[in-house]
């Protein structure tokens, strides 16, 4: 039956990538994906060969009538997003509400998450996680979020770009200086990094450095969690 699968991707180690996410890149008839040139890099890794479609946050709706064709001619059709798993602080979530509207199945093989690989390694312990994904690039949204976010005494996990990192930081440090907080930098890839402490710890520690590169994902302790407790 025609099929839409959303195809967890790894995060930077290639060889996270799944057994069954190659099979099924393998089966499908097309690849959806946000960058075609980075796409078409990863299935040359692994020897794949597909017709490859651009689906991106700026062209998702309009490109998901032409996936909705393509199965209502019986066609299979996989999308993947630039890293880990699609519709996670990326494209996918339109294209999965249409697909299903338009009476088609929509199947997850799952795979590398950032949001999941530091949850694993951070060691916090807590009944909930809050994922946040990406704030607002804007100071004052992203300062009100995070007090917001803090409020709430729970964990929760955002993205970072390294342009921004050290800024977000200083906010979370200026809100809750002992909140503890996890670093993930570069994860699975070579330079892949973890820094721990109090938000004051951690911020001084980025703030601190030359250049600041990578890709970040940040997961914030619980209020049980703060080093005052």
């Amino acid at each position: 039956m025609s099929t839409l699968y959303l195809v967890a991707t790894p995060i930077g180690n290639l060889g996270d990538i799944t057994y069954r996410a190659i099979e099924t890149l393998k089966s499908v008839s097309v690849i959806a994906c946000e960058d075609t040139r980075h796409t078409q890099q990863l299935l040359t890794h692994y020897g794949i060969s597909k017709r490859l479609i651009a689906t991106h946050a700026h062209n998702e709706e309009a490109s998901a009538k032409g996936i909705i064709a393509m199965l209502a001619e019986g066609q299979t059709v996989a999308f993947v997003s630039d890293a880990g798993t699609p519709a996670l602080s990326d494209p996918g979530s339109r294209l999965v509400q249409a697909v299903r509207d338009a009476g088609f199945p929509v199947v997850p093989i799952p795979g590398p998450s950032a949001f999941t690989a530091l949850v694993s390694v951070a060691g916090l312990v807590g009944k909930s996680i809050t994922f946040e994904g990406f704030l607002s690039p804007k100071s004052g949204r992203r300062r009100a979020r995070l007090a917001t976010l803090l409020e709430r005494g729970e964990a929760f996990v955002i993205y970072e770009s390294p342009f921004r990192v050290v800024k977000t930081l200083a906010e979370l440090s200026d809100l809750a200086p002992l909140r503890r907080v996890v670093v993930g930098r570069e994860m699975t890839k070579k330079f892949e990094e973890y820094i721990t402490g109090s938000a004051a710890e951690v911020a001084a520690q980025l703030a601190a450095r030359e250049t600041v590169k990578g890709e970040f994902a940040l997961l914030v302790g619980a209020t049980g969690d703060d080093d005052d407790t």
